[in-house]
């Protein structure tokens, strides 16, 4: 039997993508015998239930050569069997923690935040408590003796210092669903960004394959020809232009960790005060130090890469309804803008003088 498992390192590829999902790709030998596919499969996915897997056959996520196949059918030689599974449980131990959260929508099988900058989604080294995880842990804690308490699961994540909105998945069939339309790229995400310099058309489109720096392993470098790194896409179009810097919209086609940081970057426009991709220097501008200051006062403004997640639209899990979550910009991303914006009046008004 050729397996093709997308996660062939799980310890690194988890952190390279910002969908929390298992893609794997099986295909079934000459002397495979019948065999009802969830058996087939518990066989040969790392870390999953039967449960689980008959879950990923009512979403729809399991494919035997290009179509959904119920948890019944008998795996046959040759059989190409593709299977969207969602992101095993981290072995960590969860400490619920009472965090104030920003919900924007709850019901029985998804909750809707906008998470806050500063917060990172779930636990990991060196950030074992305050993230949204211990928030939402927390908070579902007075369901636990219920038929069906609600679980943590998540789907996707954003940056720590990137704000705006996450869904979160309330029950394994919610996340699985979730996950099969985080594949399928079904889902809409639109984000607002801040970056340096006047983009000299109005929309675009960024490809390159995005995977972690060769000399910096914290870094993520977009790779043009494909050599390394993971397929991505970056749709942007042009919001307001402040002369130096310029807030746009970006549309994720994929989901890659620092995928807009690094696309930005890529093109010549990084993010404003981006520590981690360049942002932080004065990158367009006079040498002035009146421009100096004012630089250093929009950094304290915002003292984190100007990124919000900004809208989300998806097909509800269960209700089959589509759904679309808008998000104002925080106060800090509207400050900074407003800065810029009465910055590029006067700049103009001097010009003319």
């Amino acid at each position: 039997m050729l397996e093709d498992n997308t996660f062939e390192d799980k310890n690194e590829e988890i952190e390279e993508i910002e969908e929390l999902y298992e893609h794997h790709r099986f295909v079934a030998d000459a002397k495979q015998s019948l065999l009802r596919i969830d058996k087939f499969l518990i066989n040969r996915i790392e870390n999953t239930s039967r449960n689980k897997i008959q879950n990923a056959a009512k979403a729809g996520n399991i494919l035997v050569n290009d179509l959904a196949v119920k948890q019944n059918y008998k795996v046959k030689p040759g059989d190409i069997i593709s299977v969207v599974m969602s992101e095993p449980p981290r072995e960590i131990e969860i400490i619920p923690q009472d965090i104030e959260l920003q919900i924007i929508y709850e019901d029985e099988d998804i909750i809707i935040i906008n998470k806050e900058p500063g917060m990172v989604v779930h636990p990991a080294y060196g950030n074992y408590t305050g993230t949204l995880v211990n928030a939402l842990s927390f908070l579902f804690l007075p369901f636990q003796q219920s038929e069906n308490p609600p679980q943590v699961c998540l789907v996707h994540r954003i940056d720590k210092d990137t704000s705006g909105v996450m869904i979160v998945a309330k029950n394994e069939f919610a996340q699985t669903k979730l996950a099969h339309d985080f594949f399928h790229r079904t889902i809409e995400r639109k984000y607002q960004a801040l970056v340096w310099g006047n983009l000299e058309d109005d929309s675009g489109t960024i490809t390159g394959h995005i995977g972690r720096s060769l000399k910096d392993r914290k870094v993520m470098t977009v790779f043009p020809d494909g050599e390394y790194g993971k397929h991505a896409i970056t749709h942007w179009k042009m919001t307001e232009r402040f002369g130096y810097v310029s807030l746009v919209e970006c549309q994720l086609e994929t989901g890659r960790t620092h995928q807009i940081r690094a696309h930005m970057k890529y093109i010549g426009h990084p993010l404003f005060n981006d520590a981690t991709y360049g942002g932080d220097q004065i990158l367009k501008g006079t040498t002035f130090t009146k421009y100096r200051q004012f630089i250093q006062n929009c950094f304290k403004i915002i003292p984190r890469q100007a990124l919000h997640a900004k809208s989300l639209g998806f097909m509800h899990p269960t209700k089959n309804e589509k759904m679309h979550i808008e998000t104002e910009l925080p106060q800090d991303m509207l400050d900074v803008i407003e800065k810029w914006r009465a910055y590029a009046i006067h700049k103009s008004i001097d010009d003319l003088e």
